[in-house]
């Protein structure tokens, strides 16, 4: 049997991913009352080549009270540097390769999980989630992406917020918008919240001040064609007030603009002209009462103001707080599969 990774819901169905937020939503209800062990007698390796709050800290959290272990590894700080590439002479940093690490962890665990951010110098590199695919390439257990170029579990974390208060999510409309930020940002919030809103049905606005910050053609296509399937659409605007106009979700990210990959100040004057991007009441007031959310860490004032983060239709704590649930729904199903570990 095929080991079933969590690299990218790209990979999953609408009702599989269904049956995860159920699961979730019913592993929130019950939380205070009932701790299933579903990870009794396992242990979950989480790699982390990058910082993290919520990630590790729900990660951690999810694992014990599902009655598992987790074990941190910090390659390059508390563990040995990874080389990713085959066949290559490893005479520089790297002290061991990524196909005994994650073949060594797949005897150790049940589930590795892994974050790596892009090097931000050459974006047909990061395209190429290079850390996370050798990861699944030599592991005998189901790998689970904790960012890369992509963020599946807070796109998990965000549906299951926005079922929980719209109720249906099929023809509401969602604005993704970008905002302004002082450095350039990893687009993966970004291209997983373009993936999950088409795939649940939302008709997507995806706000950006110029053509340079569309996003990857590989996530564009992939949610015009979930879009499709749903008899809804993504477009693409510029311009602020008709973006707004008639939403019922805002969802705000910060993101550097791909052709200047490598060559970040020469898109800085372009990002500092466009600060008035940041989300406030009056282009709020554009909306149809729309929730506002965020993936956090969110710069106040900055990329949105103080009246819409601590705002009666901010989402942004309830989607953090379901970071733990859905990861735990996450965590069991793939836990559950038989594997060749």
């Amino acid at each position: 049997m095929a080991i079933r990774h969590f690299l990218s819901t790209l990979d999953w169905s609408r009702s599989e991913l269904d049956g995860i937020l159920t699961d979730a939503a019913e592993l929130k209800a019950t939380r205070k009352t009932a701790r299933p062990a579903h990870l009794a007698g396992k242990s979950v390796a989480l790699v982390f080549f990058n910082p993290s709050l919520r990630t590790r800290s729900s990660f951690e959290i999810g694992v014990f009270e599902m009655g598992g272990h987790a074990v941190v590894l910090e390659p390059g700080k508390g563990a040995w540097p990874i080389e990713y590439r085959d066949g290559v002479v490893m005479n520089a940093e790297a002290e061991e390769h990524v196909e005994e690490v994650a073949r060594v962890l797949s005897r150790y665990c049940d589930l590795i999980c892994v974050r790596a951010f892009p090097k931000f110098q050459r974006w047909e590199d990061d395209r190429e989630d290079l850390v996370i695919r050798q990861f699944a390439k030599y592991a005998t257990v189901p790998v689970v992406n904790m960012e890369t170029i992509t963020h599946p579990c807070q796109e998990l974390a965000l549906m299951l917020a926005l079922k929980e208060r719209l109720g249906t999510t099929d023809g509401k409309k969602l604005v993704l918008t970008w905002t302004y930020h002082p450095k350039p940002l990893n687009t993966a919030v970004a291209n997983s919240a373009l993936i999950i809103a088409a795939k649940f049905g939302f008709d997507v606005t995806l706000l950006c001040p110029t053509p340079e910050y569309v996003l990857d053609s590989r996530y564009m296509d992939a949610a015009r064609a979930s879009a499709a399937e749903n008899g809804r659409t993504v477009t693409v605007s510029h311009d602020i007030e008709s973006a707004y106009a008639g939403a019922h979700v805002v969802y705000a990210k910060s993101w550097g603009a791909l052709p200047y990959f490598g060559r970040w100040e020469e898109e800085k004057p372009i990002r500092d002209r466009h600060q008035h991007f940041m989300v406030d009441a009056q282009k709020m007031s554009l909306t149809d009462n729309a929730f506002f959310s965020h993936c956090l860490p969110l710069r106040r004032n900055v990329k949105a103001t103080d009246e819409v983060v601590s705002g009666p239709r901010s989402l942004v704590i309830e989607e953090a707080e379901n970071r733990l649930h859905v990861q735990k729904a996450l965590m069991k199903r793939l836990a559950s599969t038989p594997s060749s570990g």
